[in-house]
């Protein structure tokens, strides 16, 4: 696992080459955003200790299996961690998979489930430390970004990925057609997107590639492709 310093505040946390997860350092401690892959538990607790701080908490952005991998054993690990992901995206973390009223997208694929139980359930705008919470839905259902307020660092979870150049969840780009696949809804991954903008972010990092700084003008590249894609969300 590869260790990134990106801020004065979070490390990105890098499997293969593709999957990313944060430890971000707050005054009680650090806040894991995203858990990786499968069996990446180890590695994770070796950086954390490396970083000479206690893991307080693990905040999910969304419940797909390559960000929930070692939830479940960081959970067993740690007597009295907390779990944190928004209202909506909790059912499809427990694997009910049942849309609600209203909702529509693609089938919904990519969620393993987990054994554990959040501690808390964020909504909207809600504060957990340093971040606060931005529902983003699209990518999936629930999802959820964390925007750290000391210095506008945006954690995107897979709002955006970075795998391939900056794009939004849902678009179709046939040299990298994984942000279009595995993302529920488009068109409200653009919609989400143009929110996300207006926080005008000093930083941008995502669940997948490389971190971005002043990403402002990537961003506003990357919502122009999706509105070719998709007109009728803005």
């Amino acid at each position: 696992m590869k260790v990134t310093q990106e801020t004065e505040h979070l490390f990105r946390l890098t499997q293969f080459g593709l999957v990313n997860c944060y430890l971000l350092s707050e005054s009680d401690g650090l806040t894991l955003i995203d858990a990786g892959l499968p069996g990446s538990a180890k590695s994770i607790l070796q950086t954390v200790q490396k970083l000479h701080a206690p893991l307080r908490r693990i905040v999910l952005t969304h419940a797909h299996f390559d960000h929930i991998g070692a939830l479940d054993s960081l959970m067993a690990i740690i007597p009295n961690l907390e779990l944190l992901i928004g209202q909506r995206e909790a059912r499809l973390l427990a694997r009910d998979l049942r849309l609600e009223e209203g909702e529509r997208g693609k089938s919904l694929m990519g969620f393993w489930g987990a054994k554990s139980n959040p501690t808390r359930l964020l909504g909207d705008g809600a504060q957990i430390g340093s971040l606060k919470a931005i529902a983003s839905p699209g990518h999936t259902p629930g999802h959820m970004a964390f925007l750290d307020t000391r210095d506008s660092t945006l954690i995107a979870g897979d709002a955006f990925t970075t795998q391939n150049g900056l794009l939004v969840a849902g678009v179709f780009r046939a040299t990298f057609p994984f942000p279009a696949l595995f993302s529920w809804n488009g068109a409200l991954g653009l919609r989400s997107a143009l929110r996300l903008r207006q926080e005008r972010p000093n930083f941008l990092a995502t669940g997948h590639g490389r971190s971005i700084a002043a990403p402002q003008s990537a961003i506003d590249r990357a919502i122009e492709e999706a509105l070719r894609q998709y007109r009728q969300a803005k």
